[in-house]
């Protein structure tokens, strides 16, 4: 499991070819970092690496057709390249050092990109090249004519400065007199203000407007947000900076503009349309807080922190440019907003408010144009799922039930959508067609495991990635149209991989003590765990990232520890790992379940893990274990710290300690901000409950970790040499980042695990 090269190096960022009849994925080198792309025809055949001297021919996956569906338009390495479908021609646009991106097709033909804060209009039939749009990132320039009173006395008393300033002016208005009367000159400038920066910027198909987002230039980095590193190739310890901890994270807000680049005006888009958008969210909070200060919160509304959503694509102009729509969020995370923009009164017009008094989730917030109406997925209902939305009209729901709608992909016809959902298992996601009018849902696949797609040019076939427990991901092909079986094109796993006697998991549904809902898990059991004279060992895994989905019946990104586990199995031991409350595929409710206290629902999930392995697993209530890495190391601590009866002992590996040193962006969602409320960061942070260690505790830490910091680890360990606990060690990393790199530090860290279990167990 240290070195998995020798599993096979499955298919990557694949896609479909032009003409639907192939498809490209890239393929790990063995033994390197680079990765090779290959062509592998649907009919089957042997891949073929594409040359390094053609890649520019077929690196179009995120290409963009015009409107006759005749040519694509796509960046490769920093150029622009325009390619005629028919024939396959490829031809090149810009051959320069500059990086070129956000290629597109205008409605007139013609292609437009971006360099820098530039954007081009680029005639292909007469190869010219027109800009369409400068973003200046400075104030607006001024006469020099000063207003004091020493000025305009000077400006009596002295000739020579009143000629100076006449000129000028005459200088300043002839050269706008002469932008104004020769069309061979361009007038393009928009000044967006000094110290400021350019967050997102999308030009309207007609190249006639553009939607323009900015926010302060200033870093909320700390100078004392360093992270040394002390193995270096030139001896010295370097010191890396990296992002801000949410303690110190500072609010910020974006200006939205409008610009009409024929007039070339600007037009400053205010968010007081938007419901809520003074709203106190965090009222409730701030008076628990002050209270346990012995002091009195008063409410009171202010315009709101909001900003263009961090997200891919937020603003999608309507095919025909003469409408554009932006999903827009506040600060705290409180609120969504999918918003138009009306662009005759200039103005922003609320389509669909989301609020939740927990947070908004970062998935789910895909959005697009249906004709003239707007589709988009929300979590309204506890679900995702797809509503559409005719702009002066109520939503109307397509998909509903208890499950998960997600990946888009909307028809050329605009009469269908295809989706991914777990409809029928919360741990199965297969691929759905939804009738666009009608909502009908049909399934398109029905393989069971894991499945992403991709949906061919000619949209009669899917490109399927499927995986299953102990099947690494390989990719098939599938044809709408006939009802047949899916087709296998790839076979990378290696025979020495699927000769391997791995243990295959079950996932198990165990009762809840604390909501109606099981906890989804999955469950590793030895051969005749229920006949042993003597009771079983058991190690319980809990995933990282709190947000995350692992006891699906797909391979897992967890692959080590698949392996690791099957290891332990194989030795007798019982293998849990648990979908706790926060993780991913379950609802909005299983999601936001930890807001304000994390590690507490968790817990209790975990114990009703341990209980059921006694129940129903022959476990010994003495002999079991738990670890985990990221937010499962956080996991690991808070069980070990808080419920020391539950497990005998544990590691925990880049580990979170303390939420305020976290980062801003995942931790405010869940625990708001130390300002704001010092109670949530307080009784979620393991450092605050050390004193109840009592079991031995394995800590595993990388040294440059720039997620999790490795002061994490280090602040912890002064407070448990303080507390006077004797019963726990500390395993350091010098060279390894938040994911392991190296394969001797992943093979040094599961000897370490397995020797803890092993001694303890």
């Amino acid at each position: 499991m240290a070195d998995p090269d020798w599993m096979g190096r499955s298919p990557e960022s694949w896609y479909w070819s032009d003409d639907s009849q192939a498809i490209f994925y890239k393929q790990k080198q063995l033994g390197t970092p680079l990765r090779d792309l290959f062509s592998q025809s649907i009919s089957g055949g042997e891949a073929k690496q594409v040359a390094l001297a053609d890649l520019h021919k077929v690196a179009n996956r995120n290409a963009v057709e015009n409107q006759a569906g005749t040519k694509q338009v796509y960046v490769y390495e920093g150029n622009v390249f325009v390619k005629t479908l028919a024939s396959g021609e490829v031809k090149q646009l810009t051959y320069t050092s500059a990086v070129e991106s956000a290629a597109m097709f205008l409605n007139n033909g013609n292609v437009a990109y971006r360099v820098a804060n530039k954007f081009f209009e680029h005639d292909v039939r007469e190869n010219k090249i027109t800009e369409l749009a400068s973003l200046k990132l400075q104030n607006a320039p001024k006469s020099n004519k000063e207003s004091s009173y020493i000025a305009k006395e000077q400006n009596k008393l002295i000739g020579y400065i009143a000629l100076q300033q006449k000129n000028e002016r005459l200088k300043k208005e002839r050269k706008e007199q002469l932008k104004a009367a020769n069309a061979t000159l361009t007038q393009t400038e928009f000044y967006l203000g000094k110290d400021k920066q350019v967050v997102h910027a999308s030009l309207s198909p007609n190249g006639d407007k553009m939607l323009v987002s900015i926010a302060d230039k200033k870093s909320s980095r700390a100078d004392s947000d360093i992270m040394p590193n002390y193995i270096t190739d030139n001896a010295h310890i370097k010191a890396e900076k990296v992002r801000a901890r949410v303690a110190n994270n500072r609010q910020y807000s974006q200006e939205l503009y409008l610009l009409d680049l024929t007039s070339g005006q600007k037009f400053a888009l205010s968010y007081d349309t938007l419901p809520g958008f003074d709203q106190d969210v965090l009222a409730s909070v701030k008076k628990e807080n002050y209270a346990r200060d012995g002091k009195t919160y008063q409410s009171k509304r202010t315009p709101r922190n909001i900003h263009v959503m961090s997200m891919w694509d937020p603003i999608k102009w309507h095919p025909d440019g003469k409408q554009v729509a932006v999903m827009l969020e506040a600060w705290d995370n409180k609120d969504r907003w999918l918003a138009t923009v009306n662009l005759l009164e200039n103005k922003l017009e609320n389509q669909h408010r989301l609020h939740d008094d927990a947070w908004i989730n970062w998935s789910f917030n895909e959005f697009g144009w249906l004709n003239d109406r707007l589709y988009y997925l929300s979590e309204e209902s506890g679900y995702s799922h797809l509503y559409t939305k005719a702009l002066k009209s109520k939503a109307k729901k397509l998909t509903k039930g208890a499950f998960e709608v997600s990946d888009i992909t909307l028809t050329k016809d605009n009469s269908q959508f295809i989706v991914r959902a777990n409809k029928k298992h919360p741990g199965i996601y297969e691929i759905y067609q939804i009738n666009a009018r009608t909502g009908e849902m049909t399934a398109l696949t029905d393989l069971g495991g894991m499945n992403d797609y991709a949906l061919s040019p000619d949209g009669t076939k899917l490109l399927i990635e499927h995986s299953e427990v102990t099947m690494p991901p390989e990719l098939y092909v599938q044809s709408l149209a006939a009802d047949k079986p899916a087709k296998r094109l790839t076979y990378t796993v290696s025979e020495q991989f699927l000769s391997m006697p791995w243990i295959a998991p079950t996932v198990v549904a165990v009762p809840s003590s604390y909501q109606d809902a099981p906890v989804y898990s999955r469950v590793y059991l030895p051969e005749n765990y229920d006949q042993t004279q003597e009771k079983n060992r058991a190690v319980m895994f809990s995933h990282g990232a709190g947000y995350l989905q692992n006891a699906h019946l797909g391979w897992s990104g967890y692959f080590r520890e698949f392996m690791f586990h099957s290891m332990l199995v194989q030795q007798g031991y019982v293998v849990i790992d648990m979908d706790y409350r926060a993780s991913k595929g379950y609802g909005r409710d299983w999601r936001t379940a930890i807001y304000r206290h994390m590690g507490k629902p968790e817990v209790q999930d975990m114990r009703d893990g341990v209980e059921w392995l006694i129940d129903n697993a022959n476990v010994d209530r003495r002999r079991i274990g738990t670890y985990g890495g990221s937010y499962g190391g956080f996991l690991t601590l808070m069980a070990l710290f808080t419920e020391p009866d539950l497990f005998e002992s544990g590691s925990a590996l880049r580990l979170v300690s303390d939420w305020a040193y976290y980062n801003h962006g995942y931790t405010s969602n869940i625990l708001n901000t130390p300002g704001d409320d010092a109670i949530a960061y307080e009784r979620s942070s393991p450092i605050y409950f050390a004193e109840g260690l009592e079991k031995p505790l394995l800590i595993n830490a990388p040294m440059v970790d720039d997620n999790v910091f490795f002061q994490d680890t280090v602040r912890l360990v002064q407070r448990l040499i303080e507390l006077e606990k004797q019963d726990f060690e500390t395993a350091i990393y010098p060279v390894e980042p938040h994911g392991f790199v190296q394969p001797s530090s992943w093979l040094n860290e599961y000897r370490r695990i397995y020797k803890l279990f092993e001694n303890t167990l």
